[in-house]
C-alpha cells in the first residue's frame, strides 16, 4: 500500500516501497530526504544518487545523477520507471501517455527543455546490512602523485560493488591527496581486495569504518555520521557558499608530469577541489544510446573541477579565471571530438543560447554534442515534436529544428 507523505515543505517522499522495489518520489525533495525515507523503510534497499544530500532530485535525475553507486547501478536516470509530467499543452502525463521518446529524453537530457517534471517512479536498488568505507589521505612526500597516477591503471577494473575515488584539495593550506571508497560489504573483504590490487596504498584495517548504507550516505557529505539521520532531512547546504564547476572524462591514463602539474597548479589559488570517479562496472555496460547521458565505455574517469568563494567580496574573477586555465591545459589529456561534458556540472563556457529563445540547432549544437554527443540530435527532434515553439528554453536547454 502506498501512502502519501508531506514534510513541512509540502514535498512527498517515498512513503512506502511498492512491488518489484519501486516508489514514487517527488521532485521537490532532496537526495538526502530520499535517502531518509528509504532507510526508514528498509535496511536492505538504497538508492544510486549523489553525494551532496541538500541538492534538489529534480534536475539531479533530469541531468544523469552520478553518486558512489554508479559502477554496481549505474546513474541515478539508469533506475527511473516512470514518471509524471506537465507538457507545454499543460498536460498532465505520465510514460504510457508521453511516449518513450519524451520519457527517453527527460532521463539525463535536461527535462526542463520539455516539460515540468512532478515526480519520478524509482526502482530501488539492493544493498547489504553493512558496507565499509575509507578516507586515506596522501602528501606530497608521502608519494600522493605516484599513487594518483597507479589509481588510474586499477579504479575501473576493480569489482563493482567498490568505488574509490581521489579527491586532491588544499585543506588548511596543504595540497593532499584523499583517497575515498565506498564498498557494498564488510572490511575483510575491501582490505583484501585493495591489498590484492592497490598494495601502494598501504590501507590498514583500522583505516575501515563498517556503518549501514545510509550512514555512509552521511559520512561522504563530511556529516556526523554517527548521530541521528534526521540530519538528512536539512536542505540547506552547509557551508552556503558560491562555486564555479567544470567538467572532463579521460579515456587513457594521463603522465604522471601531468598530474604533477596539476599539484603545482592547486597551490596557486585558496580553495580548489579536483575530484576524480571512476567509470568501469556498471557504466561500460550501458549503451551510450540508452539514455540522453552518453559518457559510458571507454572512459575510465570523470574529473571535476571546483573553485569555492564564502562572499562576492572575495576575487571570484580570479578564480575563475585559474579553472579556464587549467583546463585549457588539461585539453591533450582528456576526450576529444568532442570534449565531452557532465551536464549536471553546467558550464556556460561552453556555449549558451540567446536569451530570447531564438537558439538554432546549429548555434546549440556546439555545446549540445559535449553533453550528449551522438544523442543530440535526437533530443532536439523529441523537442521538436513535443514543444516546437520552445515554451520550455534556458541558456543551454535543447532547442526545436527551424
Amino acid at each position: 500500500m502506498a501512502v502519501s507523505y508531506r514534510s513541512s515543505h509540502m514535498v512527498r517522499i517515498l512513503e512506502s516501497i511498492e512491488p518489484h522495489d519501486t516508489a514514487w518520489v517527488q521532485v521537490g525533495a532532496t537526495i538526502g530526504q530520499l535517502y531518509y525515507k528509504i532507510a526508514e523503510k528498509s535496511p536492505i534497499h538504497g538508492f544510486p544518487a549523489g553525494v551532496c544530500t541538500t541538492i534538489g532530485l529534480g534536475g539531479h535525475f533530469s541531468g544523469g545523477g552520478y553518486g558512489l553507486m554508479m559502477r554496481k547501478y549505474g546513474l541515478s536516470a539508469d533506475n527511473i520507471v516512470n514518471a509524471q509530467i506537465v507538457n507545454a499543452k499543460g498536460e498532465i502525463l505520465e510514460r504510457e501517455s508521453m511516449g518513450e521518446d519524451l520519457f527517453w529524453a527527460i532521463r539525463g537530457g535536461s527535462a526542463a527543455s520539455f516539460a515540468v517534471v512532478l515526480s519520478w517512479k524509482i526502482k530501488l536498488v539492493q544493498v547489504p546490512p553493512t558496507v565499509t568505507v575509507f578516507a586515506v589521505s596522501k602528501t606530497l612526500e608521502q608519494g600522493a602523485i605516484s599513487l594518483a597516477h597507479k589509481w588510474q591503471y586499477i579504479a575501473q577494473s576493480l569489482p563493482k560493488d567498490l568505488t574509490l575515488l581521489v579527491r586532491i584539495a588544499r585543506p588548511n593550506s596543504s595540497t593532499q591527496a584523499m583517497f575515498q571508497s565506498l564498498y557494498l560489504g564488510r572490511s575483510d573483504q575491501l582490505l583484501q581486495i585493495v591489498q590484492d590490487r592497490f598494495p601502494e596504498l598501504g590501507l590498514k584495517r583500522e583505516d575501515c569504518i563498517e556503518m549501514s548504507w545510509v550512514r555512509s550516505t552521511m559520512y561522504f557529505y563530511q556529516l556526523p555520521f554517527n548521530g541521528s539521520l534526521s540530519i538528512l532531512l536539512e536542505r540547506n547546504p552547509t557551508p552556503r557558499d558560491s562555486f564555479k564547476v567544470k567538467s572532463d572524462f579521460v579515456k587513457e591514463p594521463m603522465p604522471e608530469s601531468v598530474l604533477r602539474e596539476i599539484w603545482t597548479r592547486l597551490s596557486q589559488v585558496g580553495n580548489p577541489v579536483i575530484l576524480m570517479a571512476p567509470y568501469g562496472g556498471r557504466m561500460a555496460e550501458i549503451a551510450e544510446s540508452a539514455i540522453p547521458f552518453p559518457h559510458r565505455d571507454g572512459n575510465i574517469y570523470q574529473i571535476g573541477y571546483e573553485v569555492h568563494w564564502k562572499n562576492e567580496g572575495e576575487n571570484c574573477t580570479k578564480l575563475i579565471e585559474w579553472m579556464r586555465r587549467l583546463y585549457e591545459y588539461m585539453t591533450p589529456y582528456v576526450s576529444k571530438s568532442p570534449r565531452e561534458a557532465y551536464l549536471n556540472y553546467r558550464d556556460l563556457d561552453l556555449g549558451r543560447n540567446r536569451i530570447d529563445g531564438s537558439a538554432t540547432y546549429e548555434e546549440a549544437k556546439v555545446w549540445g554534442v559535449k553533453y550528449f554527443k551522438n544523442n543530440f540530435d535526437r533530443l532536439v527532434e523529441v523537442k521538436s515534436d513535443v514543444d516546437p515553439d520552445n515554451f520550455f528554453t534556458n541558456e543551454q536547454s535543447v532547442p526545436p529544428f527551424k
